[in-house]
This record gives structure tokens, sequence and C-alpha cells, in this order.
């Protein structure tokens, strides 16, 4: 068997795994920005990763900037799209805290980053500025669409997820294990195992690394200090009629974020 690291270098077969929601996840993008925000179609994505729904964007018409840390997630975005694509889609290489274009200021519709990514941001800081700077290029009424899981530090086991896909002839399994969240440093360890299997291969990709913790009140006051207001919650199902209540017990959680700031 073949082992490798660093599944972000290995784009085809991450999407393997995340691809499967797309359609799913761009019908409930684009009802949350008639419901809550301005309906129109100047979007973000930070942490644009592969591209699968920077493609799913396009081919609706959508014009789209994205960016994203891993040059061979952006390569293989790049390809995905056609000639005509590319003339109203606009790549760039950058971190989600540092990231910056004055030109779109006060100009975005819809920002969003719906997997987790938001929680390798790896301190307070890093996180407010990141959330700061997409305030700063959202419209008064554009809304960021954030998702990510919350943790329940209480917690005594291991949490576990495992997915199967393809890609053409190949099986990917893929097995993820988060550890047991540190309450003081708020910070969990994780660990990604893609197990790639077909004709003539065999491969593991390990990869690890700390995600940043978050219960529900920590994100709400980061959200504030950011001076964002939340204006609904929903979980990875994205059900758009279907807003979680405040006494909801749900850890995936997709925020509804707009500026300004809550009284």
């Amino acid at each position: 068997m073949e082992r490798r690291s660093d599944w972000y270098t290995h784009p085809k077969y991450y999407e393997a795994i995340f691809g499967t929601d797309t359609e799913k996840e761009m019908d409930f993008l684009l009802g949350v920005n008639q419901q809550y925000g301005t309906g129109g179609s100047l979007w973000l994505e930070p942490a644009c990763g592969a591209g699968r729904l920077v493609a799913e964007a396009a081919r609706r018409g959508l014009e789209i900037v994205g960016y994203d840390i891993s040059e061979p997630m952006l390569a293989h975005a790049r390809r995905r799209l056609t000639p005509a694509q590319r003339r109203r889609i606009r790549l760039s290489q950058s971190r989600m805290e540092s990231f910056s274009a004055p030109e779109l200021e006060g100009r975005v519709d819809l920002a969003f980053n719906l997997v987790s990514t938001f929680r390798y941001l790896d301190s307070e800081a890093a996180a407010r500025a990141h959330l700061e700077s997409t305030r700063r290029l959202l419209k008064p009424k554009g809304v960021y669409v954030l998702g990510f899981h919350l943790t329940e530090y209480p917690r005594t086991t291991f949490e576990r997820e495992r997915w199967v896909g393809r890609v053409g002839r190949d099986t990917v399994v893929c097995n993820t294990r988060e550890g047991l969240p540190d309450r003081r440093r708020r910070r969990s360890p994780m660990r990604n195992r893609l197990r790639i299997t077909g004709p003539g291969k065999d491969m593991l990709i390990e990869t690890e690394w700390f995600f940043r913790t978050y219960d529900g009140p920590q994100a709400r006051r980061l959200f504030r200090l950011a001076g964002l207001n939340l204006l609904a919650t929903y979980d990875f199902d994205y059900r758009l009629e279907e807003p979680l209540g405040r006494g909801s017990t749900r850890l995936d959680r997709v925020f509804i974020l707009q500026p300004g700031v809550t009284s």
C-alpha cells in the first residue's frame, strides 16, 4: 500500500467525498440569498478548495470570486471551468485571515463557507480578522453563510464520520476522527484517512491537524465582536424552510450572518 499525507494535495479524491451535496448546497445558498440577502449575483467563496461550488455557481450564471491557500486545489478548480466561465470567475491564492480585495468592498451580495474550514483559523484574532474583512466586502444587506460544527466540551468519546465515494473506477473511503476538545486551549485534534483502491491502486492518504473549538455562546460572541448580526441558523441538511430553534442540540450549524451590530 502506498502512503501519502495532506489530502489537500489530492483534490480529485477530496472532491469524491464532499461533492455529493453540491446541488443541494447551491439550491440552499440561492434560497438564502433571496430570503435573507439582496438576491444579487456577485458572490464570494473563502477557502473555495477544488472549486466544486464555484463551478456549480458559474453553471448557474453567477459571478464568483474565490480564494484558497492551496495552489493544487486552485489549479483543479481552474481546470474544471470552461473558457467562458473563466471570464466570470476570479480565483486567487490567499489565507482566510488576510484576504484583501479593496475593489470589492461593499459590493458582494453573498459570501459562503460551508464545510468547517473556518475552524482552521487557530486563534480568536485570526477568526475575527477573517469575519471583519468578509463583512467589509458585503453589501449592507448582503449575507455570509458560514457552516461549521460546534463543540460539545463535556464529551468523553471521539467523534467519527465515514463516507464512501468514487473517482472513475476507484473507490474512496474517508474516515475522519475528532479527538477530545481542550477547552482551555480552544482546540481539538483531527485525523483524516482517505483509502483509495481500484485497478492497480491501493493508497492511504492520512492528514492530521487541530481545529479551533466553539460552543454556541463562543460563536455568537465572536460574531458580535466582528460586527455581524446572526439572522438565522440551520443544520447541514440545508432545508431552508426549517431553521433551527434556540434550543436545538444539533452541533452542525450553518449561520446566516449580516453586517450590523446586534443590540
